[in-house]
């Protein structure tokens, strides 16, 4: 095991590293439970600080030019590039990704959306005459931003690009699990040319900092993605000042595989969807649903396919599902997984405990539960661990009433002939539906339904969450 230390000195405030206060936060590899380095437990002081920086350079930034804001912001995603290698063991490290997938979706996802947000500026209507009006789109200000520690780059990228590209400033609060990234993208920004204060980080955890940052009066909005608690929190203490504040929260994501499906390329992919990055994903598909009469086919297929997801240390090159993000986040997930027994599901891959030959370390048994009642525990509640419910339905009206069962509507999965499955697509209460496996689209826009939140991200109406708008009559 590499065990090199990623070091977190000081705060991002003004453009430069700031010391904190003598409290730190502790950093731990998931996969050893060693210590990776201590960052700094900010204070409400500490946010004061990085506001007051922030506003400062508002109304230069909000002034420069939308192309040239995209410039800055393309220069940043090819610094990103650059320091991939460095980027991808630093998040092997803090939260356990596998280090093959650090290299490419931990890394190459927020490239792609900072690319993607880059290129909107140049077609953005930015003014438009209705009438006698003038419509004018407007940076909404300074905003706070919440990231959690599953995708530690991607999920800050995902806000700070087209907040950017928006012409706001930006206060960013990293998830106190997974801070290293931070650092590396304040540094990245800096060197593409990001003036001091338009980007400040303050580390520390959500009932302080992030509690400092929702409430305070100089923030104009507040960009969260977490869990769907924690959401709620920062709703109600946010409304005190009005804010906008915009949601990405958890899900409970479905797979409809419908009778006419490709089985063996829906369950693959369903698989894949259920245990990519220790199932540890807003937008998996921890729930397949499958027709009764197919049921025991599709079962075999899927322990046939979890077999090929192999458990243990993150840097060896084959390992396809690392540890859990954390001591605690293991023994909850293995919890789910006793309760799930307990509750009657059949058990047929995986089970409780860690896997053999892993004595320490946070790692739990990619787990596939059969026969589950839609309603248990294990298939309504968020896991957030690599654990597939198979769920049978006697009939598409069915599939789609389990589907939209739960308080979640984040996204779902569609198998089937491509008509016949976007009609069922057209059903589900979800913000995101991919059909037959359908290739990610960092244009499109992705937000939940219900409690899996509000506003999206990428694409124009990602762009849109970020702007105010200003009408003028002529």
């Amino acid at each position: 095991m590499n065990t090199a230390t990623f070091p977190v000195p000081a705060h991002w405030i003004g453009g430069e590293a700031v010391a904190g206060s003598a409290e730190t936060t502790t950093v731990v590899n998931p996969a050893t439970g060693r210590v990776v380095t201590d960052v700094p437990a900010g204070t409400a002081a500490d946010v004061d600080r990085a506001v007051a920086a922030a506003r400062a350079a508002l109304p230069a930034w909000a002034a420069t030019a939308p192309a040239e804001r995209a410039a800055v912001v393309r220069r940043i995603a090819a610094g990103l590039q650059t320091r991939a290698e460095e980027i991808a063991a630093a998040i092997t490290a803090e939260m356990g990704s596998p280090i093959t997938m650090s290299r490419t979706a931990q890394v190459g996802f927020p490239v792609a959306v900072a690319e993607s947000v880059a290129a909107l500026a140049t077609g953005f209507e930015w003014t438009e005459e209705v009438g006698n009006s003038l419509i004018v789109r407007e940076p909404i200000g300074v905003v706070g931003a919440i990231t959690p520690w599953n995708f530690p780059l991607q999920q800050i990228v995902s806000k700070l690009a087209p907040a950017l590209v928006a012409g706001n400033t930006m206060v960013f609060k990293p998830s106190e699990v997974a801070p290293l990234t931070a650092r590396i993208l304040a540094e990245v920004s800096r060197d593409a040319g990001l003036p001091a204060g338009v980007f400040n980080i303050v580390y520390g955890t959500g009932p302080v900092v992030g509690e400092a940052i929702s409430a305070h009066p100089d923030i104009d909005m507040v960009s969260f993605t977490g869990s769907t608690r924690a959401g709620r929190r920062i709703s109600v203490v946010a409304s005190e000042t009005v804010k906008r504040v915009a949601l990405e929260l958890g899900g409970k994501g479905a797979n409809i595989i419908l009778d006419d499906a490709d089985l063996a390329r829906a369950v693959e992919t369903g698989v894949m969807m259920a245990f990519s990055n220790g199932g540890q994903v807003c937008g998996a598909w921890p729930r397949m649903l499958v027709p009764a009469s197919r049921h025991d086919e599709i079962v075999e297929l899927a322990v046939a396919a979890a077999a090929q997801y192999p458990v243990g240390d993150p840097l060896d090159e084959t390992t396809r599902i690392g540890p859990m993000s954390s001591e605690a986040h293991r023994r909850k997930v293995d919890g789910y997984i006793e309760r799930g027994i307990a509750d009657g599901a059949t058990l047929v891959f995986g089970g409780p405990g860690r896997p053999e030959g892993l004595s320490e370390g946070a790692y739990v048994r990619p787990t596939i539960f059969a026969n589950v009642d839609p309603d248990s525990a294990i298939a309504q509640e968020e896991i957030f661990g690599p654990v597939l419910t198979i769920i049978p339905y006697a009939d598409e009206d069915r599939a789609v009433e389990i589907a939209n069962s739960t308080v979640y509507g984040l996204t779902s999965g569609v198998f089937g002939e491509r008509g016949h499955a976007l009609a069922i697509a057209r059903r589900l209460r979800t913000g995101q539906v991919d059909v037959n496996g359908a290739q990610w689209n960092p244009l499109a826009p992705f937000g939940g339904y219900k409690q899996s939140g509000n506003g999206r991200e990428f694409g124009r109406q990602g762009l849109e969450e970020f702007l105010e708008t200003k009408s003028i009559q002529l």
